[in-house]
């Protein structure tokens, strides 16, 4: 789902409102961007627990922040960069759990839908993307995010977030090549 001219102004007009003080323009903001944010967090996190922490903590620095946000323009990008460090925690909080256990977490997916093999396939291809990567094809083919805003969000340079994304898409091509997926089909 991409990120249309026509919502990135309405989410800067409710920025705005929210920087004036309007609470119920904080709270439509964050009707509007929990799905997206706890999509992006499931497909970093591959657990539906760990995504909605990790989103639970983004908004609550999302909150906190908001009114010193300069520029509602960059709401996006420094959305995605307090969800990105909240997942990271999320990840590094369960290598430090499975070293200390032991053991190994096997989770299982339920696929749903009419296409949920395609789905899967799909969801497989991200899987064996290194995790750079990985976030870079997620903020840019299913949220919209530019090149510069990957950047931002990922604290690199522009020329890195560009080459993440080239490989990312040869990577899936490649991948999705030896299982093809029908267009229009995505996580």
């Amino acid at each position: 789902m991409r990120y249309s001219d026509t919502e990135r102004i309405f989410d800067e007009l409710l920025l705005t409102r929210i920087q004036a003080g309007d609470r119920r323009a904080g709270e439509r903001l964050a009707a509007r961007w929990q799905p997206r944010l706890m999509r992006t967090a499931y497909r970093l996190l591959r657990d539906e627990d760990q995504a909605r922490i990790a989103v639970q903590e983004a908004w609550t620095g999302i909150c906190k922040g908001w009114r010193g946000l300069r520029g509602p323009n960059r709401f996006p990008a420094w959305a995605y960069t307090i969800l990105h460090r909240r997942c990271a925690d999320r990840v590094r909080a369960a290598q430090r759990q499975r070293k200390m256990f032991s053991e190994a977490d096997a989770s299982v997916e339920e696929a749903i839908g009419p296409r949920a093999e395609d789905k899967v396939t799909i969801d497989q291809a991200f899987d064996r993307l290194s995790p750079d990567h990985r976030i870079a094809a997620i903020l840019y083919f299913s949220e919209g995010l530019t090149a510069r805003e990957i950047a931002a969000v990922t604290a690199v340079p522009l020329g890195t977030a560009k080459t993440r994304i080239f490989h990312a898409r040869k990577q899936l091509q490649a991948e999705l090549d030896d299982n093809p997926v029908p267009e229009g089909v995505m996580t």
